[in-house]
This record gives structure tokens, C-alpha cells and sequence, in this order.
């Protein structure tokens, strides 16, 4: 019986190889040979999860003539990576992808590391800051008095509790948007909201269109939904979207969904102005695009003279055309898993029904906690903390690479929780791999894109500062300088995966 429970084709194989960006010699070394340059690029799409374990590859044949190298070398290769541990084959099933025998398996997503590893390695790969207290158990208790009457029932609200889809809606209103409850639907977290929408609206083999870079793991949830992923690059720095660039796919692939973010892009920063929202409003409605805006960050403005535009749906109030997504997760805290989505009355309640075949519904208790902040004025205040906080953060964490990586490139955005940096020059999955051996786990830009894209970046987060701030740039040069002295894809296997 065959080992592989999934597969990837020879011209994805060849377009993701293509573009990592060679491996450094190190001083007075040879270029590697073909065959050991080609296994170390398969290790490392292994490594950083990109392709996953247990992926079947292509035949040597296949792959050889997708890269116009010969057989032998593709033979090669593979036998390399079986002697490694990372490739195993068996006749008439093929070979595919593995880990070496006491390795955890890589992460596809980004994921947070385990607590019990904290006290050795800086984690760069989650972008979440801790609890703002006292507003988290203020939050818990208030909501626990007002647990009993709800606790006489059954407990599911699929929907979500009718009061806190009032206070959203109600918050929309304000905000000079017109919204009625029946609008709403509270998920758990955003990831539940666009699962939710993808389910609905993109069945397997549907097109989706996405900037690019985008957030790693809704580009992830898409892939393991079955979507054909429609990449639209962005403008350089916190330019923000190319409109030129998104009214043509939109026309020209016609894709059924597309996803945003206005706010505070992840991973750029960037934050669109009223014009463009408008625009790219306009587009989706005449291509029949369902237009999902996460605005996630928006709360998150750091500097005191950001001007925060009108949200997306403004543009769109009814709901047809713009499903807008919200979270408690990143302007609260990550623990909290409360997402919204906003959107015409009839697609919710597809959205509703939809429910009853995937979570059911969203915890009661979290539900009562994030309706105590927003009723009693506690959000405003978390909110201001969590601003102070990501604004000293960001702060420390510029100045840290500045000094250490003088070399690097970024723009400093306004708001939001992430820098995206231009590694100068270096390779992003191997500054990942080799971060982990100096104690700092940083996803790389490949994560971000589709098919490879944004070898030369990687993503850094607001999460560490202060002396924390300057340990992780120290770290990160100390990796740099194993990536440009050509370590990193050779080296032995983590034993904590970048996620």
C-alpha cells in the first residue's frame, strides 16, 4: 500500500525550486553539485512546510524535464534525500516526501511554539501580544455574572448570542455604517469566518484571487480547501494595492472570491486610502467577485496622526458584494477566539446553515466576555493598551535590526503588528532554518506567497522589545552570517520547526 497521501506535480515542484535563490559558498568552497544543490532544495521546501510530508513527487523522468537538468541528476538527488531520512520510495508506489525518525513534523501554517519552549527560543513567528490586563479577567468575571440565565439553555447559538450581534452591529452603525443583527454572525476567530466563506462560496477547484504577499495561514486554509489560488502583487513598501494589476485578473480570471486586507496589511503594513477601496469595490461588483475584507488590524493604529479611512463596506453597505471579517483575536488577544462576519442577511443565513456541518457555534463564555468589553467601555481601554504596547514594540524591534542588519530593508508602517523586511539578498528559508539554531524562530517570505514567491524577505512581529527586542536582532544577524558563510538548507534538521 503507498506511504504518500498527497502529491505534487513536477512543474509546482519546479516553479517553487526556481525560486529559492542559491545557496552561498562558503569562503574558498565550490558550488555544490547539481544533484546536492536540487536535494537541499527539496529538504528545505520540506522543512519549512511548503511541501508537505507525505507528498508524493514526481517521477525522476518528469521532474528532470521540468528543470531541463538530466535524469541521472534527479536520481541523484532523490537517493540523497532517502540516505537522509527525508524521502522514501517503494516500486510501483514512487517516493515521497518524510522526516528523519524523531523529528515532529513541520508546521504548513503559522502556529505559536510551545510554551515549555519559550525559555530557550525567541519566537518571531506568531503575531500576537500578550493579555491586556486588567481587561481580560474583568472581561471573564463579568461575563461569568451573566452566565446563569444562558446556562438554563442549550447552549448553541449558531448565529451567535443575540446581544453581541447587536453590539456589533450596533458598533458598525456607529461608525457610519448601517447594520442590522441579522448581518452579523459571530465565528470562532477570523479563521472560522473565512472557513466559513470559502465553504460557501469556493468549492474545490474555484479560483480565489489574493495579494500578494498574504497572510500565511488563510493562504494555507485555501489550499487545503481545494482553491485555485490567483496571486495579485502589491506595490512596493506600504504602497498597498495595484489596481491596475486587480482589475485585470478580475476581469481576465474571473475568480469567484477575493481576499484582503486593507487595514494594516499582513505581512506589509500597508493600509489602503478611501480611493482604492472604492475602486477595488467597484471592480469586484462588475467582475461578480465576492469581495471577503479581513479587518482584523484595524483597530491597530500606532501613530498619533493616522487618519483611518472608511471601512471597505462603506462602499458596500448592503453586503453583496463586500463579506467583511472581524476578530477579538488581534486587537484583544489571540486566546480569544471571537471572529465576526458581516454580510447581506441572506448570505448569512447560508452561512448559519452551513454551521450545523462544521463547529456548531462559538463558546458562550467568550461570546459574554467580548460583549462585557464592548458594553462597558473595557475594549476602548484594552485597545489603547495593546496600541501602546505594539507602538514601544515596533519601535525597539526597527532600531534593533537597524543596528545589527544595516543591510536589511523595510518601511516602518503605522499600524497593524508586522514589519516586512528584505533580507538583502540572503535566502528567508534558510535565515529560517538557521534562526532556529541560535535560538529564534522568524518565518520566512515564501510562506507569505504563492509557488515560492519572497525568497529575499522574511516576516518580523511587534511581539518582542526592549532587551528581548535587541536579543532577537543579535540572534538574527548570528544566523545571517551562517546563511551568507553557506549554512542553513545543509544543516541537520530542527528539532522545533519554523511555523
Amino acid at each position: 500500500m503507498a506511504q504518500w497521501t498527497s502529491a505534487v506535480g513536477a512543474a509546482q515542484l519546479a516553479r517553487q525550486l526556481h525560486a529559492q535563490q542559491p545557496r552561498p559558498a562558503g569562503p574558498g568552497s565550490r558550488r555544490p553539485p547539481a544533484y546536492r544543490a536540487l536535494a537541499d532544495g527539496i529538504r528545505l521546501l520540506v522543512l519549512e512546510g511548503r511541501v508537505a510530508v507525505a507528498a508524493r513527487l514526481p517521477a525522476e523522468r518528469e521532474l528532470a524535464l521540468a528543470l531541463s537538468v538530466s535524469r541521472t541528476t534527479v536520481a541523484a538527488a532523490y537517493e540523497a534525500l532517502r540516505a537522509e531520512g527525508f524521502l522514501e520510495s517503494r516500486r510501483g508506489a514512487g517516493s515521497w516526501t518524510a522526516v528523519p525518525a524523531g523529528n515532529p513534523l513541520p508546521a504548513r501554517g503559522l502556529e505559536p511554539l510551545p510554551p515549555e519552549a519559550l525559555g530557550s527560543m525567541i519566537d518571531l513567528g506568531c503575531a500576537s501580544l500578550p493579555a491586556p490586563e486588567p481587561w481580560l479577567t474583568r472581561a471573564v468575571q463579568g461575563a461569568l455574572e451573566e452566565l446563569p440565565p444562558y446556562a438554563h439553555t442549550h447552549g448553541d447559538y449558531p448565529a451567535g448570542l443575540p446581544a453581541l450581534r447587536q453590539m456589533i452591529a450596533d458598533r458598525y452603525t456607529a461608525d457610519g455604517i448601517p447594520t442590522m443583527p441579522e448581518q452579523i454572525m459571530v465565528t470562532t476567530g477570523a479563521m472560522g469566518a473565512i472557513d466559513a466563506i470559502c465553504h460557501l462560496f469556493a468549492g474545490r477547484g474555484e479560483r480565489i484571487a489574493v495579494e500578494s504577499p498574504s497572510y500565511a495561514n488563510i493562504l494555507q486554509l485555501m489550499r487545503e480547501a481545494g482553491a485555485r489560488l490567483v496571486p495579485v502583487a502589491m506595490e512596493e513598501g506600504l504602497g498597498g494595492w495595484d489596481l491596475n494589476r486587480w482589475r485585470q485578473v478580475l476581469r481576465d480570471a474571473a475568480p469567484r472570491l477575493a481576499y484582503v486586507v486593507a487595514d494594516f496589511h499582513n505581512p506589509t503594513g500597508a493600509l489602503a486610502g478611501e480611493d482604492r477601496r472604492r475602486a477595488l469595490v467597484d471592480a469586484a461588483r462588475s467582475a461578480g467577485t465576492v469581495l471577503v475584507v479581513d479587518e482584523t488590524m484595524r483597530e491597530l493604529h500606532l501613530d498619533d496622526d493616522v487618519r483611518m479611512p472608511r471601512p471597505v463596506c462603506a462602499f458596500d453597505p448592503a453586503g453583496s458584494t463586500v463579506l467583511t471579517v472581524g476578530s477579538a483575536s488581534k486587537a484583544f488577544w489571540a486566546g480569544m477566539r471571537i471572529g465576526w462576519v458581516r454580510a447581506a442577511p441572506d448570505v448569512i443565513r447560508s452561512l448559519v446553515a452551513a454551521r450545523a456541518y462544521a463547529d456548531m457555534g462559538t463558546p458562550v463564555l467568550e461570546q459574554l466576555a467580548v460583549n462585557w468589553l464592548m458594553r462597558t467601555g473595557g475594549w476602548e481601554e484594552a485597545v489603547r493598551l495593546r496600541r501602546e504596547q505594539a507602538r514601544d514594540n515596533r519601535d525597539a524591534l526597527v532600531a534593533a535590526v537597524r543596528r545589527e542588519l544595516p543591510g536589511w530593508e523595510f518601511s516602518v508602517p503605522k499600524g497593524g503588528l508586522t514589519l516586512w523586511v528584505r533580507t538583502g539578498g540572503l535566502s528567508g528559508s534558510r535565515l529560517a532554518v538557521a534562526g532556529e539554531g541560535v535560538g529564534v524562530r522568524v518565518p520566512s517570505g515564501p510562506r507569505f506567497g504563492v509557488d515560492g514567491a519572497f525568497e529575499g524577505y522574511v516576516r518580523l512581529p511587534f511581539t518582542v522589545g526592549g532587551p528581548l527586542a535587541d536579543e532577537a536582532a543579535q540572534r538574527l544577524a548570528a544566523a545571517a552570517r551562517l546563511v551568507g558563510a553557506g549554512a542553513g538548507a545543509g544543516a541537520e534538521a530542527p528539532r522545533t520547526f519554523v511555523a
